[in-house]
């Protein structure tokens, strides 16, 4: 029974390992508006490794780094601007989850409403050019044989012609 005992808790605390490493711990010294302050910044800032989360949410040892960093740079007093432009400086405008808009980066921006507004006047331009354009006739021969091979009798008008 021990030994089942023993075994039951080295399994413990093998699988809690890995969940107790993804908690962030974080002294603030119980001042609430620093811990506020240092979430708003970790949910602002984009993971370099994941890019396509913030730093709170990877666990990738670069967002670590980043979460210490913040959490460094508040307890040191620095403001949340000062931060940003720290972060702006050392890894440029995709630090930020929402980048700032400005020259640099007006493709991102914007191209995706340009290329939108593109299809959508190539469209309307093709839509134009089908209904303008007419139907061809078909010939009195082309009716008739079209006529045969549907089996439809013609119109008595036709008949008497």
């Amino acid at each position: 029974m021990k030994k089942l005992t023993a075994i039951l808790l080295g399994l413990c605390l093998v699988v809690m390992t890995p969940a107790r490493a993804a908690i962030d711990l974080t002294d603030f010294g119980g001042n609430t508006e620093l811990e506020e302050r240092y979430h708003t910044l970790v949910n602002e800032l984009r993971c370099l490794v994941c890019q396509n989360q913030t730093i709170a949410d990877s666990n990738a040892d670069l967002a670590k780094d980043l979460r210490r960093e913040v959490h460094d740079m508040l307890v040191a007093g620095k403001t949340d601007d000062e931060i940003k432009e720290f972060m702006l400086e050392r890894y440029g405008d995709f630090v930020l989850y929402n980048p700032p808009i400005k020259p640099s980066n007006y493709l991102i921006w914007f191209g995706p409403f340009v290329l939108l507004l593109v299809a959508g006047i190539l469209l309307l331009r093709a839509v134009r050019r089908q209904k303008s354009t007419p139907a061809p006739e078909i010939t009195p021969e082309e009716r008739a044989r079209l006529d045969a091979i549907l089996g439809n009798t013609p119109p008595e008008k036709d008949k008497q012609q």
